[in-house]
């Protein structure tokens, strides 16, 4: 599951906080440093193991806490606005790499959103209507 608020867990660095969540299959410290750099760069954020979380902006924030739920490699994800916080740029390239992981990976995945443009191709889509009445 993956909130619209990142979680990072404050007192780890980026790549402390994407190592919490890689499978126990990925052994060996180098192999785990070597996957986590990896996906970094996959992210646009070379360089950035070691940088504390709190210097990063919302946007990177928000990248870094997707990829650590992905990295994780659950059975199913459960996904509250995860593009909210990039610009349209960013959002654009960011979600085409997120669905591209959730099909390689043939994720059940359920994304809450206000933007149509979150859905990905061939997803379907259930409307919330006003429950008020």
């Amino acid at each position: 599951m993956l909130f619209q608020d990142d979680l990072l867990f404050a007192h780890l660095s980026v790549g402390q906080n994407l190592a919490f969540a890689l499978p126990g299959r990925v052994f060996g410290s180098r192999a785990r440093r070597q996957q986590i750099e990896q996906t970094l760069t996959d992210m646009g954020l070379a360089g950035f193991y070691a940088r504390d979380p709190a210097t990063l902006s919302g946007g990177q924030r928000a990248r870094v806490s997707l990829m650590r739920t992905l990295l994780a490699e659950p059975q199913a994800l459960l996904l509250d606005e995860p593009f909210s916080k990039l610009d349209a740029t960013l959002r654009s390239q960011f979600r085409a790499h997120v669905f591209a992981q959730i099909t390689r990976q043939h994720m059940p995945t359920l994304l809450v959103t206000h933007d149509p443009a979150d859905v990905p191709t061939g997803g379907r889509v259930i409307e919330m209507g006003d429950w008020q009445r």
